[in-house]
Formats: structure tokens, sequence, C-alpha cells
């Protein structure tokens, strides 16, 4: 379980978090929404301990956390290093991760392609795929890292809408297998509704929880599952929790 409290950041004069609190269950798909600037990232770059917290604390099972981190990041841009093939990128995962050298590397990287629907691309640049494939590399290259939770920063925010409806259902699927621990930012709110087990709403910078919402929707979910009036209704809770957060900055 990650659980953060009360965590506060600022650059200078410019206060980015002004004390947020969450908290994450092992194998909980979890989503953060919020506008732009008011510190999502921020928020991951703590946890991953890139950058420190000005206040707060997290702990990770209930005590502080050890280095390495337990989180791996998946940024905004795929980041796919273009000199190496898709099985080489994802073979970085684990050489980052340690304890592997490049050949054992490179076996599991080959192993992860089905997995990620990359079968048969193992030996194609980056250059050469969809947007899509490119982010599903990256994910696979996350997963490799070996860590217990995901941090998925607004992973499908810059493909067009029919792809990334595909990728989010993708998402949905391979998480249900896994049962990997994900928290997600995103700016998507009906993004949030069809993956997550639960939600938060953070008003505008610097960033504080506004809301937390339970998704009780069934699963498996798919296209159908966002007409329902069930998720229609929690959309309209969503953007309301949005909107009295804005308001408050006006």
């Amino acid at each position: 379980m990650i659980e953060v409290r009360n965590l506060q950041k600022s650059y200078g004069a410019l206060d980015v978090l002004a004390g947020v609190s969450l908290h994450v269950e092992q194998g909980e798909f979890v989503s953060i929404l919020g506008p732009s600037g008011c510190g999502k990232s921020t928020l991951f770059s703590i946890l991953t301990g890139i950058e420190p917290a000005d206040g707060g604390e997290i702990l990770i099972d209930g005590a502080p956390p050890t280095e390495p981190r337990p989180c791996a990041w998946m940024p905004q841009s795929d980041a796919l290093f273009p000199w190496r093939t898709v099985e080489q990128n994802i073979a970085l995962g684990f050489e980052v991760a340690g304890g592997h050298g490049r050949r054992e590397a490179s076996e599991r990287a080959r192993a992860l392609l089905p997995t990620f629907g990359l079968e048969g691309f193992g030996d194609t640049r980056p250059y050469h795929l969809s947007g899509g494939m490119r982010q599903r590399a990256a994910l696979a290259r996350t997963v490799a890292q070996g860590r217990d939770t995901l941090l998925l920063d607004e992973p499908f925010g810059a493909l067009d809408a029919l792809t990334r409806t595909d990728l989010q259902l993708w998402l949905g699927d391979i998480w249900a297998r896994e049962r990997w621990t994900v928290v997600l930012i995103t700016h998507d709110v009906r993004e949030a509704v069809l993956l997550s087990d639960r939600i938060y709403v953070l008003g505008p910078r610097p960033g504080t929880v506004v809301g937390e919402f339970e998704v009780s929707l069934p699963r498996p979910r798919g296209i159908a599952t966002l007409g329902s009036p069930a998720a229609a209704e929690l959309e309209v809770e969503l953007l309301q929790a949005l909107r009295v957060g804005q308001d408050a900055t006006l």
C-alpha cells in the first residue's frame, strides 16, 4: 500500500502541492484527475524519489520508502530510444532493474512481446511503429523494471481519439489479468471512469485533493459501460468537482 500524507512542494515562491493526501491499495487502479499545472507530475517525481518533498510524508506498506523505490514511472512521452529496436528498448527496463545481463534481458523482453501486442515487431525501430504500438512498447519497458507500482503519466494523451480508446480498453484488459498496482494521471474524465477503482480530483495549483470518488461500475468494462446511467452520473460528479476546484481560485 502507498500512503501520501499532507505532501507539500514549492519551487521558490511557486507553491505546487499544498497538502496532498491519498492512498493506493495493492492491486488497485487509481486515477488522479486535475487541470494542467496542478502538480500531478510533481507528485510522481516525489513518489519515485527524483524530487524531495518540502513537507508531509510517503509511506510504503506503513513505513518510509527505501531505495530503490517500488515505483516505475512511464512519462507522457514514450521516450523510446530510436537507435534501439523494440526488443532492445524493452530490455532496457530489465537492465535498469539490475541483476540481468544483456542476453537475459533480451530473452525476457522477447517473452513480453506477445503480452503487449508486439509479437513480430521485436526487431523494428520505434520510428516505424504507430503511436499506439510505441505506447505499448513504452509500457512494456516500464513493466520490465519489476516494480510493484506503475505510475502512468498521461500515457495516451497525445494519441488520436480512436487509438486512445483502443489502448484504454487494452490497458483495462491487461490490468485485469496482471493486477498491477497502477496510479494514472489523466485529464480525461472518461478514461478515469473506464479504468479506475477510485479517482482523486485535484484542484488548480497549488494542488490539493478536492474530491475522492469510488468507481463501482462492474468489470470487465467496455464502450457500453460509458453509456450506462451510472457512468454518466459519475462523469457529471467529476466534472462538477473539477469546476468547484477551479471556481475556488477565481
